[in-house]
């Protein structure tokens, strides 16, 4: 592996979320939004349509940076199947409500697909991290209420795992920073498909 480059993390995305888990872990990335419009993605299946999204976030992101052998930019999309159906983010408050009304009791399978491209050496490693949900048997009023904060209109799937929708999450199967949007072990197995070390994207 290469270990005389300091890399720079370039995350295609807007979510604060996915940058604190970066920033926990020890790396401190840049923060540049794709501003694709996610609705051309049009998939069957949550698992395709979550790794489609990362991958067209990172390279939108690439395509507009100039030339730096040290630059990775990592795109992320998070999409929960549900059901049959693919889940991201609600259109309204009532279709947040119609969503949690159907999912309390029940379990959904939250895809989250990421996509890491090197600047200059045009090196691609993506992979979607899978992990099963399984949601509280909530009352009417708590949805009523969780919507009205405005958290699940924000989010693929209507939930988090990290804010008030935590409360609502009674256990999962698989990574949990997955479910928050990006999972730091697949992170660090594509960087190793790309032979770049995790730790050198460590703050020094």
């Amino acid at each position: 592996m290469q270990t005389d480059i300091v890399y720079r993390l370039i995350l295609a995305s807007a979510s604060p979320a996915r940058r604190a888990l970066l920033t926990g872990a020890g790396i401190d990335a840049e923060v540049i939004v794709s501003g694709v419009d996610e609705s051309v993605v049009d998939a069957d299946d949550a698992y395709t349509t979550s790794l489609a999204l990362a991958r067209m976030k990172a390279r939108t992101v690439a395509a507009n940076l100039p030339a730096d052998p040290a630059a990775l930019v990592l795109g992320c999309d998070s999409v929960l199947a549900f059901e049959g159906e693919v889940f991201g983010k609600p259109d309204s408050a009532d279709e947040a409500i119609k969503r949690w009304t159907a999912m309390r009791g029940k379990s959904g399978v939250l895809h989250t697909g990421h996509h890491l491209t090197g600047l200059v050496s045009g090196l691609q490693a993506e992979a979607v991290g899978t992990t099963t949900v399984h949601f509280a048997d909530v009352t009417d009023a708590e949805i009523e209420a969780y919507v009205a904060s405005g958290e699940p209109l924000q989010v693929a799937g209507a939930f988090t795992l990290d804010g008030r929708g935590g409360a609502f999450v009674e256990r999962i199967e698989g990574d949990p920073g997955n479910v928050i949007g990006l999972s730091l072990p697949l992170l660090r197995r594509l960087l190793a498909d790309m032979n770049v070390p995790i730790t050198s994207l460590w703050r020094r």
